[in-house]
């Protein structure tokens, strides 16, 4: 076959240049690893990661020709530690292919798409908002990121099967966390690794929802009409939901909205912090909206959310530099020719889809947060480099669900409170995001 391998190291035997790739980058720009690369080599390059050669491409063209030719030239794949860890492997595989992805993403559409999210989960939402708020409010100063977190997966949790933080035993959100600060880790699953307790707290987690999805199966008067519910239903039709399978699927989706949306939301802190104009202008636009109001204390309507311009370009912007993942990963199905380059069958390409969000060449000071530069962009700048759900056929199912949660935030916070960064805001890339020391807010009531 015509054409070469992209330029590029293998690194060491074994461990390739995995020990760089989690060395930690101190912005929110591009990791390192992919920045001094790309320098060196150019948009695309070859390297090797826990020992899988994978090539990186941080070009658009290529990144958007992948995802278009997904199931003929390449499928969904993950690094190996994230492959053990969801059960990957074997006959439960949750890599959702074919008719287990469409059904993924039906399910979730059913539960936290734009019909779901308009017709009954907007004032749940703004209802566990309002809670959380006004506890942290008597509280000095808090960690953002911890009690964001605990606050995104209890809601999230309630509502895919029906857990109820106050009354549980067990507290989950830390077992989620303990799993999530140790994920980023080479995958040696014997006693005392990082990647052995995350796999003990995996089986915990795992456990603890298949004993649900029984109680429910063995009492249907314990159903709740919720993503469980909806699951136990559908196994009559679906072959590949089992008993086995149904927890991993939950685990999955909780994993996913989990982190994404608590380091988001937490983001936003830090930049709204750094940027009283953004406040200032974010006040006006929402104040707005409750002087329109017969009742002010009346919850946010679905046309209001509609409305909120400068918001949108908020979240907007702090989806852009947030970038949560390093990447997209997928494994070549054979051999095939792209940009110029070879692709062998059975390697990983990784998609940075953040160097296309952080390029200066479309996004002035890519680093800088600067939300009024969304009024200059047109809709085509925006579709070819703006992509923090995905792209292809897998586009992320809950991308509408973050932004009403995140846009609601934003209306109740700066309409009800003042809030002050204390100490912390330091970020960094191991290739996720991960905030040092966290960041500490205080948050008080407005008279």
């Amino acid at each position: 076959m015509e054409g070469v391998l992209p330029p590029g190291s293998m690194g060491w035997p074994l461990i390739g240049e995995t020990l760089q790739f989690i060395i930690p980058g101190r912005s929110l720009d591009l990791h390192p690893f992919v920045k001094k690369r790309m320098q060196k080599y150019g948009p695309i390059f070859k390297t090797n990661l826990v020992g899988r050669p994978i090539i990186v491409s941080t070009d658009y063209e290529m990144n958007k020709y992948i995802l278009q030719h997904e199931g003929t030239l390449v499928e969904l794949w993950y690094l190996d530690s994230f492959a053990k860890f969801f059960a990957l492997e074997g006959e439960s595989r949750v890599n959702a292919i074919g008719t287990v992805h469409k059904y993924l993403r039906s399910i979730t559409l059913n539960h936290f798409g734009v019909e779901s999210l308009r017709e009954s989960l907007l004032p749940k939402i703004e209802d566990m908002l309002r809670t959380n708020l006004a506890k942290w409010a008597t509280q000095g100063p808090v960690d953002v990121k911890q009690v964001v977190s605990v606050m995104v997966f209890n809601f999230t949790a309630n509502k895919i099967f029906g857990y109820d933080a106050e009354n549980s035993k067990e507290k989950l959100s830390e077992n989620y966390t303990r799993i999530l600060n140790s994920f980023i880790s080479l995958p040696l699953n014997i006693p005392g690794t990082s990647f052995h307790k995350c796999m003990q707290d995996r089986e915990k987690m795992l456990k603890m929802l298949k004993d649900t999805l029984m109680e429910r199966l063995a009492d249907p008067s314990k159903r709740r009409g919720d993503f469980l519910d909806q699951a136990i239903d559908d196994m009559k039709t679906e072959k590949f939901l089992t008993v086995d399978f149904i927890p991993q699927l939950m685990f999955g989706i909780l994993f996913a909205s989990f982190e994404s949306m608590s380091t988001t939301l937490t983001l936003t802190f830090k930049f709204l912090s750094e940027n009283p104009k953004v406040v200032e202008e974010l006040t006006a636009e929402h104040e707005a909206i409750v002087k329109k109001r017969e009742n002010p204390n009346s919850g946010l309507t679905w046309e209001e959310y509609r409305s909120m311009t400068f918001t949108q370009m908020v979240v907007n912007e702090t989806l852009r530099i947030s970038n949560i993942p390093p990447g997209l990963f997928r494994k070549a199905l054979k051999d095939f020719q792209v940009k110029g380059y070879t692709v062998p069958a059975g390697w990983t390409v990784m998609l940075v889809t953040p160097a296309v969000q952080l390029n200066p060449d479309t996004f002035k000071d890519p680093v800088t947060f600067n939300p009024w530069r969304w009024k200059e962009l047109d809709q085509v700048t925006i579709s070819k480099n703006f992509m923090p759900f995905g792209g292809g056929t897998r586009q992320c199912a809950g991308a509408e669900y973050s932004k009403l949660v995140l846009s609601t935030f934003l209306h109740n916070l700066v309409t009800n409170y003042r809030f002050t960064k204390v100490k912390g805001g330091d970020v960094s890339r191991t290739p996720i995001i991960s905030f040092g020391d966290g960041i500490q807010i205080k948050f008080t009531a407005k008279a």
